[in-house]
């Protein structure tokens, strides 16, 4: 394995946790109830809110660690992929007058997918527990 590599695998990784991790904190700080009534008002179930703030704290906190890595993103490529296709389409790539396009999800998924390819790259804790050894 290449090692240049595998510090820019373990910096996407551990950068993507954090920006979850801002994500999810921002969503306790809104108050979950109203961010469950904005998932109400754009036709999600408000439980919803519940589910996806949870998956950006945890799951963030997960990626820090590069702990189950490839299933953490592969929920934050679905999460993306919703988020644009529910909310932010209409809005295009860039976005319009009224609000921000679909650039910063479609960033957020690119980086998500390139963690599925192989979660054993980089130094975390999927490396440590389920690494072969040679």
């Amino acid at each position: 394995m290449n090692q240049a590599s595998s510090i820019i695998y373990t910096i996407v990784r551990i950068l993507l946790g954090v920006m979850f991790i801002g994500h999810g904190v921002a969503k306790f700080q809104m108050g979950l109830g109203n961010t469950a009534e904005w998932f109400s008002s754009i036709g999600l179930p408000g439980f919803f809110a519940y589910v996806v703030a949870y998956l950006e704290l945890i799951g963030g906190a997960a990626l820090l660690l590069g702990f189950a890595t490839r299933y953490i993103s592969i929920a934050y490529v679905l999460l993306m992929i919703g988020a644009i296709i529910v909310v932010k389409l209409p809005m295009g790539l860039l976005g319009n007058a009224q609000a921000a396009g679909f650039e910063l999800e479609l960033a957020y998924m690119l980086a998500a997918l390139s963690l599925t390819v192989d979660p054993m790259k980089g130094w975390g804790i999927d490396r440590l527990l389920f690494a072969r050894k040679a």
